[in-house]
């Protein structure tokens, strides 16, 4: 399998990590949905990241339904079984994504939009939205720590998001009012799996 999309990119980061740590083989391809938009579009229409492409040379997009997918093909997962510890970790996830969905609205908002026509009330409502979910997030750390001691789905989905949350919203993230997220993405950055693939640095150009 191959994974596209540049690694600036929360999810795709967060697919290249958990695939590694189900040791599920797989290639990475770094491709802008910016700056090599024909490309992207040559193996994805739709030119969305991350993208897979799967070994029959089919095209799945959608960091959750890529990773629902390779884990049942490959028969591995970072689910818990318990169900109270699967719901906890759903909770956690829901909470990642949505903090994600947020913090690219407002980048884009603030980096693609003239700044002309920028508008102010929609980029305070979604930074409440995403503070929102880390707070949710930094309340169940602090209720499971147990589900955030390994690498799982939890764990991976939120320490990606904080950390790019903090790499490009530097001035909305207070890093002080989130000690547990803090220190999960302290512990979670160094593991080989983070460090084989690095959010910002030699080798991830910017999009």
């Amino acid at each position: 399998m191959k994974l596209i999309g540049m690694l600036d990119s929360p999810y795709v980061r967060r697919v290249a990590i958990t695939l590694e740590a189900l040791k599920i083989p797989f290639e990475h391809e770094a491709v802008s949905v910016f700056s090599d938009f024909d490309k992207f579009q040559s193996i994805n229409p739709v030119v969305k990241a991350p993208t897979l492409i799967c070994d029959d040379g089919e095209v799945i997009m959608d960091s959750s339904l890529i990773l629902q997918f390779a884990e049942l093909i490959n028969s591995r997962s970072l689910w818990p079984r318990d169900h109270a510890e699967l719901q906890h970790e759903f909770r956690a996830v829901s909470l990642a994504l949505a903090a994600a969905e947020k913090c690219v609205a407002v980048y884009y908002e603030r980096n693609l939009r003239p700044v002309v026509a920028q508008y102010e009330p929609w980029i305070e409502r979604a930074t409440g939205q995403l503070l929102a979910a880390f707070c949710g997030l930094e309340e169940v750390i602090n209720k499971h720590p147990k589900n955030f001691q390994s690498l799982g789905h939890a764990s991976i989905a939120a320490a990606v998001i904080w950390r790019f949350a903090c790499t490009e919203l530097s001035d909305v993230i207070r890093a002080a009012q989130f000690p547990a997220l803090v220190d999960l993405s302290t512990r979670m950055e160094s593991h080989p799996e983070y460090l084989k693939f690095p959010s910002v640095g030699p080798g991830v150009p910017k999009v």
